[in-house]
């Protein structure tokens, strides 16, 4: 099975940048790198951070771009999004109880997209009706299950990031850990860091977003930090053993050198170039 993950995509008017990016040219050129490379994915799963202010066209933009993917695309949502607009283009997605959580199938068991947007904070959250929403889902679901959401849930040691984590991670984490068995991976965004870890034995990972960076700053307590690393996105590999994330920097421009073959007899210390 492979999953494409990108995240935090920030799309926004034609022609406005964020940190010096264009985050519409920056999905396109995701989007090229995957069909060139993935096209025998068997989804795609945009985890949030979908708009950067929430607008109802960035969404409206996306829906028209993703249709022409030749593989099924799922969207979580992000603290940048509106879940209110969002679900107006996107009403399909909505869950009975008017959150954005759903299941969708997958070659290797059930997909669970989680909505942890709230209103006026950054930070994340999954309230009473969510986590009962995702216990039952996973009560029912009798196949491996697969976790898609925007919010981090373990701390990154990062001060002011972590101020805008999950902030209902322990609910969270007593929800999960009753269904370790069935949950093979979590995926989340929101960091714009290639992160990866464990929560309650449970593997889980990250990658950068498609168009800004972020940094560890370990000495700063108040402000977020970026940099100008590549723009990037992961691709998750999986079978019945095993799971593979491999986060792909599309956007690194400099050039990519043929270093030998991997037999260790042509390895020579007298001949090859180091």
């Amino acid at each position: 099975m492979k999953i494409l993950q990108l995240t935090d995509i920030h799309l926004t008017k034609p022609g406005q940048t964020i940190g010096g990016r264009d985050p519409n040219a920056n999905f396109e050129k995701a989007l090229d790198h995957c069909l060139k490379d993935h096209q025998d994915a068997d989804a795609m799963v945009i985890t949030g951070d979908l708009s950067d202010w929430g607008d109802r066209e960035d969404y409206e933009r996306l829906k028209h771009r993703i249709a022409r993917l030749p593989f099924p695309v799922q969207l979580c949502i992000g603290n940048h999004d509106d879940r209110p607009t969002f679900l107006s283009v996107f009403p399909e997605l909505a869950s009975e109880d008017g959150f954005v959580n759903y299941i969708f199938p997958l070659p290797l068991g059930t997909g669970i997209a989680l909505d942890t947007w709230a209103p006026q904070t950054h930070e994340g959250a999954l309230c009473t009706k969510r986590l009962q929403w995702l216990d039952r889902a996973l009560s029912a679901s009798s196949s491996p299950a697969w976790l898609f959401m925007h919010h981090n849930f373990v701390p990154n040691r990062l001060g002011p990031l972590d101020s805008i984590m999950l902030k209902d991670a322990d609910a969270f984490g007593q929800v999960i850990e009753r269904h370790k068995d069935k949950i093979r991976h979590i995926c989340h965004g929101h960091c714009h860091l290639p992160l990866a870890g464990s929560f309650h034995g449970i593997s889980f990972s990250a990658p950068r977003g498609t168009n800004h960076a972020g940094w560890f700053s370990f000495d700063e307590d108040k402000m977020l930090a970026g940099s100008d690393l590549p723009q990037a996105y992961a691709v998750l590999h999986a079978d019945a053993s095993s799971v593979m994330v491999q986060m792909i920097e599309f956007g690194y421009q400099a050039k990519v050198r043929l270093e030998g073959p991997p037999d260790y007899a042509a390895w020579d210390r007298a001949t090859m170039e180091r």
